[in-house]
């Protein structure tokens, strides 16, 4: 009985398998850690993005209130609802309630410790439930986020 070359068994050795799961693995050692960076990364523009909307919004208030930023107590109702000039809220457009919103809703922090991540409450400082820092008298707010670190080693507190 004569083989011919093509009835031989077909398959893969020992050894062109090693070298397909080597390459791949090097593959994955190289891509999974700049996939993780990306993510973070997306996390740092996300907050960037977040604080420009809410200082835009504040200064949008400002402008239209003679300068004067809104209250830490009312700042939520404040920049989602219209507004008379004296900055007394409400959930319709009246004869004297004609500024605003401001902004749609506020947007829950991105980053940050399991205890603000998520949140979106605005205070004077860090308590249950809030999510970014607001200082009345300068109209500043910035992330609640402590002690916790972009990419760059930057302090998400100091966007």
């Amino acid at each position: 009985m004569n083989r011919s070359p093509i009835a031989r068994n077909p398959g893969f050795s020992l050894l062109e398998v090693v070298l397909v799961v080597a390459i791949i693995a090097i593959l994955a050692a190289i891509g999974i850690p700049r996939m993780s960076l990306g993510s973070r990364g997306a996390n740092d523009s996300a907050v960037g993005g977040d604080l420009a909307v809410l200082r835009n919004a504040i200064d949008l208030y400002s402008a239209e209130h003679g300068g004067a930023f809104p209250t830490t107590a009312n700042i939520v109702a404040q920049l989602t609802k219209y507004t008379d000039i004296a900055g007394a809220t409400s959930d319709t457009k009246t004869t004297t309630h004609i500024y605003g919103p401001y902004i749609r809703n506020i947007p829950a922090l991105p980053v940050g410790p399991d205890a603000q991540k998520g949140n979106s409450g605005i205070a004077a400082s860090d308590a249950p439930g809030v999510g970014w820092l607001y200082t009345e008298a300068s109209g500043k707010i910035n992330a609640n986020t402590g002690t916790t670190k972009d990419n760059q080693q930057r302090l998400y507190s100091e966007y």
